[in-house]
């Protein structure tokens, strides 16, 4: 498995995809597993649920990496597959939940409001976050996502400090934009 760690996403796929060998797959899962873990624990913050929707999302993915078309990177790809299953099952969950009536049910529908609200907020900014660059998406990840500080992306993305400080703050200031003038 140590041979294909060099292999980028997109071969490793292409090379399961051809010889249908599972240790192609198995370092893709390695290489991503514990970033899907932490997305899923960030959106469901339940640490079990997380573990569980994190096995499902791969087996999500194992099942359709036939589907995948490469118009974007893999890891956006999985991102996105990763981020819709989350907000499926916090939905689902939400529908099948069911309330006892008592003194507190106008604290009870504020929460349900609240988590509509949060849930809305959540759909919007994504359909934002779908209108911006690959590059800009990409930023944002190592930055957000992945958690690197300025001078590791700089380097990543072979830029200055002060280019990368500089994009962040304009794809910030775009996706702010964005999101007011269609929702607010």
């Amino acid at each position: 498995m140590a041979k294909h760690q060099h292999l980028k996403d997109e071969e490793l796929i292409r090379m399961y995809l051809h010889t249908q060998q599972n240790n192609y797959f198995e370092t893709l899962y390695n290489r991503y597993v514990s970033k899907v873990y932490r997305r899923c624990l960030s959106l469901i913050k339940d640490s079990t649920k997380a573990e569980d929707f994190t096995h499902d999302i791969f087996l999500r993915v194992y099942g359709n990496l036939g589907n995948f078309r490469e118009h974007s990177t893999f890891s956006t790809w999985l991102y996105s597959i990763s981020y819709n299953y989350c907000m499926d099952q916090l939905r689902y969950a939400h529908r099948t939940v069911t309330v006892a009536l008592n003194d507190d049910d106008e604290h009870q529908l504020a929460d349900s409001s609240d988590h509509e609200l949060i849930e809305t907020q959540f759909q919007q900014l994504a359909q934002v976050m779908g209108t911006i660059s690959p590059q800009e998406t990409q930023m944002l990840r190592l930055k957000y996502e992945e958690g690197l500080d300025i001078r590791s992306i700089a380097d990543q993305l072979a830029l200055k400090d002060s280019a990368v400080k500089m994009r962040l703050k304009r794809t910030r200031d775009k996706i702010r934009r964005l999101y007011d003038a269609h929702y607010l």
